[in-house]
């Protein structure tokens, strides 16, 4: 048995696998996650490995060992590195790669035979390339489809937390914020899926809060995968 914890920016992801299924998923404010990490942590086999990746600071770290130490073992906290679960790092300073990132290379290892375009769409949007050797050979990283919207509003005098829609023609503020801002994020993947888009079995492995918000308007080979980080964490525990 084996628990995944995700911790984001925002929110604290988790899973529960027996190892042949997720038995259970859940996400988290991390204002209250290590509380309800506790009370979670009652419910769960004894016997459960944790397992686990952390972008959202060492204090966050330190409140989720805590939080389920009662019951477990220390986490098993995935770190960046040279090589890992059949993927090799091409960042130039590998340890300095996002572990979320590193996490979702992991599992998309798993998911694509060939070269990959790994979007992970959450407070930030990462558009990775994965090649079909399993090598990770850079990507992108620009605000996510939200936090552009709040850009705008907090840093302008006139326009507005927009709560428009997509359309092709904008032709109101509303429409036009959340139009340029999803233009923006599909923007970004389709170019960088430009680079692979010749390879065979090329695809686009979309995982992340605003990814049904993205996904429709894609005109590249795409999968939505679901938490494509537990995933990643998934695989590493089996690898200890």
């Amino acid at each position: 048995m084996l628990i995944a914890i995700d911790a984001g920016n925002t929110r604290i992801k988790w899973g529960l696998h027996d190892g042949t299924a997720w038995m259970a998923q859940g996400a988290l404010p991390n204002a209250a996650a290590a509380a309800q990490l506790a009370e979670l942590g009652e419910q769960w086999p004894d016997a459960a490995r944790v397992v686990g990746c952390n972008v959202a600071g060492s204090a966050v770290e330190e409140d989720i060992a805590v939080a389920l130490a009662p019951r477990y073992s220390p986490p098993l906290w995935l770190r960046s590195s040279a090589a890992a679960c059949g993927v090799s790092n091409g960042y130039e300073q590998p340890e300095r790669l996002g572990a979320d990132r590193w996490a979702a290379l992991i599992g998309a290892r798993g998911q694509a035979a060939g070269d990959c375009l790994v979007v992970c769409a959450g407070t930030a949007t990462t558009v990775d390339w994965l090649d079909g050797s399993g090598v990770f050979r850079g990507g992108l990283i620009l605000p996510g489809l939200d936090l552009m919207r709040a850009s705008l509003a907090s840093n302008t005098a006139q326009l507005p937390l927009a709560d428009g829609n997509f359309v092709r023609e904008p032709r109101n503020t509303m429409d036009a914020i959340i139009s340029g801002c999803l233009h923006a994020q599909i923007g970004a993947i389709e170019r960088m899926f430009g680079q692979i888009a010749t390879a065979p079995r090329a695809i686009c492995l979309l995982t992340g809060g605003a990814a049904q918000r993205i996904a429709p308007l894609l005109s590249i080979p795409f999968e939505l995968t679901d938490n494509l980080i537990l995933e990643g964490l998934l695989r590493f525990g089996a690898s200890l």
